[in-house]
């Protein structure tokens, strides 16, 4: 499995699993990324942190450290 900070700009990937637990993972899926939801990756700044994405039809900017613990698969 590939962690979403892997994900190239312009793919979009389907969430797997969300490692983590207690307040973090909760965060995570307050904000509409649960499992089986398709990701757009739009941007990754120039140091990697931070990426922006589109879920559910919106744009989000994720610090690389959540991204690290958001497992995907390509769509």
């Amino acid at each position: 499995m590939s962690r979403l900070r892997d994900a190239k700009v312009g793919q979009t990937v389907s969430v797997t699993k969300i490692d983590g637990e207690g307040p973090v993972k909760k965060r995570i899926m307050d904000m509409g990324i649960t499992k089986g939801v398709e990701l757009y990756i739009r941007k990754v700044a120039p140091l990697g942190d931070p990426v922006e994405i589109t879920v559910r039809g919106y744009e989000l900017s994720l610090r690389k450290a959540d991204a690290d613990i958001i497992e995907v698969s390509p769509v």
